[in-house]
């Protein structure tokens, strides 16, 4: 069903319940989206930091106030008889009625439940959360989320994961929700149940499209059981404001159309800080004891450079022409992903934790590893694959020929600055282990640098996006065994499987177990199977 919502007619956050969207079910009512008042969106934490946590909630009067004052309470057992602290936070209609607040005090390594009490005595639900731990730690497991697209699936891996009890924290690497108006998506791929708000055909560009979007995809009632479940550190890639986004634009904003894009990004900031269990700060370093260190960094809107532009050289037809733009503008020293300020930031991180802690371990939206197409793809296109999706691969093996990546969108778009991280990690001796998303398949890469080992990266396949099996004809192993004989740096990989991946840590060795769903166009939580691979200290290589 999709609803005719008067957009003028919206007062942004006023009192409407816009959150309530989704059912348990996941069907949309209008009635339920209009009338919802209370507690709209369960709970969340995150944040952990080993005395402290950050808690969130939705809370809409049933009245017509303008500011209302939620408690919160912390307690060491879920029916709250050991009641250890808490504090008042306020919220209005000016921050849709979304609350934050951090709960100092805490001891390190415990399990906490924690609710909200409002003003006319009804609680919310009660969420369970746990505090980093500090000094020697045996082990840490956290589940790492990428990619997850609510009309074209179900969020069973969300649903799978919040049913494991010896999860610590939970890590999203980016593309929490999407953008795309429904015109955007085949009437084959979409789920009737799954439509989300804003029902417009153009994409989010306001405040109030942000704000409903968030809504839509935070009532999800297997998103909402994650974030009750443990606490989540979270960091954008560029679906949560548009596709391809950069400091001063994205290839996904045309402003003739969209208007400014410092006001369109300033929107898409605001609402994510509102709806998500997240802090003000741009990226920060987590300590999980001497066992790791956990970086959240910022690669999309505050120092990333616009990627290098390689369609000229393909538009032109030479090897000559891409020799050109793989020698000059694709080798630009200045060109950055995370901003000279953060890589100053990171580099400095690294050498000083890698002294006092294990693991090095960097949240990140976009794959590190170097990734070049194989020759071989341009034969398993299907037979209905556009003329401007075969002109795109063919253009790729071109350019993989002559060394050249096939996403400039990611670290292999930038590869002085990639060369500046590695180098930072291997001049710290850091055990480095990159945690990151974005390609919507899984991967497994053994990075190098100046011929050198320099990590490893475990690459999550998506919740729900669709991967490069979309393009192919052939049996995925096929296209796995490619892509591995084509690219020293990956070890492994599936390209044809959603779910998430459980990092497991322990002071010897680092693992990765993916954990691949069923399916996605049904809601379920059985799994197809499973992959492991780990890597073990000091060695910066996956072990046999």
């Amino acid at each position: 069903m999709t609803l005719n919502i008067d957009r003028r007619r919206l007062i942004i956050g006023a009192g409407l319940g816009l959150g309530a969207l989704l059912l348990p079910a996941g069907k949309l009512l209008a009635a339920e989206v209009l009338n919802a008042k209370g507690f709209t969106h369960n709970v969340a934490s995150g944040e952990p930091g080993s005395d402290s946590m950050l808690l969130w909630t939705r809370y809409v009067p049933r009245g017509t106030s303008d500011e209302v004052r939620l408690q919160a309470e912390m307690a060491l057992d879920p029916a709250f008889t050991r009641v250890i602290g808490g504090a008042t936070v306020r919220t209005g209609a000016y921050r849709d009625w979304t609350a934050k607040l951090t709960i100092d005090g805490l001891q390190p390594g415990t399990t906490y439940w924690y609710r909200f009490i409002a003003p006319d005595g009804s609680v919310s639900a009660v969420g369970r959360t746990r505090t980093l731990p500090v000094g020697d730690v045996a082990s840490f497991k956290l589940g790492l989320f990428s990619c997850a697209n609510l009309p074209i699936g179900w969020f069973n891996a969300y649903a799978h994961a919040a049913e494991r009890d010896d999860m610590d924290l939970w890590l999203h690497v980016g593309d929490y929700i999407y953008e795309y108006g429904i015109a955007s998506y085949k009437p084959q791929d979409r789920i009737a149940e799954r439509d989300v708000m804003p029902a417009h055909d153009h994409e989010m560009v306001s405040l109030l499209d942000y704000r409903m979007r968030l809504a839509c995809y935070r009532a999800d009632a297997d998103l909402q059981k994650l974030h009750q479940m443990a606490p989540m550190v979270a960091l954008w890639d560029d679906h949560e404001i548009t596709n391809d986004s950069w400091e001063g634009g994205a290839q996904n904003h045309q402003p003739d159309k969209e208007g400014d894009w410092n006001i369109r990004k300033a929107a898409a900031v605001q609402a994510y800080r509102e709806w998500m269990p997240v802090s003000e700060e741009p990226w920060k370093a987590y300590s999980i004891g001497t066992l790791a260190t956990l970086y959240r960094t910022e690669s999309r809107l505050i120092g990333r450079t616009q990627p290098a532009d390689i369609k000229n050289a393909f538009a032109a037809g030479t090897d000559a022409a891409l020799e050109v733009f793989r020698d000059g503008p694709w080798q630009d020293a200045s060109a950055t992903m995370l901003g000279l300020e953060q890589e100053s930031w990171l580099h400095h991180a690294l050498q000083a934790n890698a002294r006092s802690s294990h693991w090095q371990l960097v949240g990140m939206g976009t794959i590190l590893g170097r990734t070049v197409m194989p020759q071989e793809t341009v034969g398993w296109l299907r037979p209905e694959a556009s003329d401007r999706s075969r002109e795109a691969f063919k253009d790729n093996v071109r350019a993989a020929r002559l060394g050249l990546p096939m996403w400039m969108d990611r670290w292999d778009g930038y590869p002085a600055a990639r060369s500046r991280l590695l180098r930072a990690a291997q001049q710290a001796d850091a055990n480095l282990v990159m945690l990151s998303g974005d390609s919507h398949n899984a991967w497994a890469f053994s990075l190098q640098e100046d011929g050198r080992p320099a990590g490893v990266e475990f690459a999550v396949q998506a919740v729900t996006s669709g991967g490069i099996e979309g393009s192919m004809a052939t049996d995925p192993r096929n296209v796995a065994k490619a892509f591995m004989a084509t690219n020293p740096e990956i070890s492994w990989c599936d390209t044809s499987q959603r779910g998430y991946a459980m990092i497991e840590i322990t002071p010897q060795q680092v693992s990765s177990e993916w954990v691949f769903m069923q399916d996605i166009k049904t809601r379920g939580t059985a799994v197809a199977g499973t992959h492991r691979m780990r890597v073990e200290q000091d060695r910066k290589v996956f072990a046999g």
